[in-house]
């Protein structure tokens, strides 16, 4: 059974980096097409990344293009989420999760569509 454990999340200043981690145990990342999401207080979750099954395709949200970008590495069971010039805006808890059908592109995220959800990690961007 497919876990995730997303870790890298921290305290920075704005326009400054982080980048987190999302572990895959229990099964390889073959074929899960893998999501990025947030949560700030008071908000709903909303997606932020995905990259497909096959590692082919990635999506990434408007709000973020150009600023953060996402990567695989297949040998480390590992999907990566790059954060670059961060804002007081991207505060959350930023968490990963599979979908099991989306092998050659994502189609939205929805968060009834994601499985094996991550318990999270803080991003906190402050002076």
């Amino acid at each position: 059974q497919l876990q995730l454990v997303e870790s890298g999340g921290g305290l920075v200043q704005p326009g400054g980096s982080l980048r987190l981690s999302c572990a895959a145990s229990g099964s390889t990342l073959d074929g899960y097409a893998i999501g990025w999401f947030r949560q700030a207080p008071g908000k709903e979750r909303e997606g932020v990344s995905c990259v497909s099954g096959d590692g082919d395709s990635i999506d990434v949200v408007d709000s973020v293009k150009g600023r953060f970008a996402v990567s695989e590495d297949r040998v480390k069971n590992t999907v990566y989420l790059e954060m670059n010039n961060l804002k007081p805006e991207d505060t959350a808890v930023y968490y990963c999760a599979a979908n099991s059908e989306w092998y050659y592109f994502c189609s939205g995220y929805a968060p009834r569509w994601w499985h094996s959800w991550g318990q999270g990690t803080q991003v906190t961007v402050s002076s």
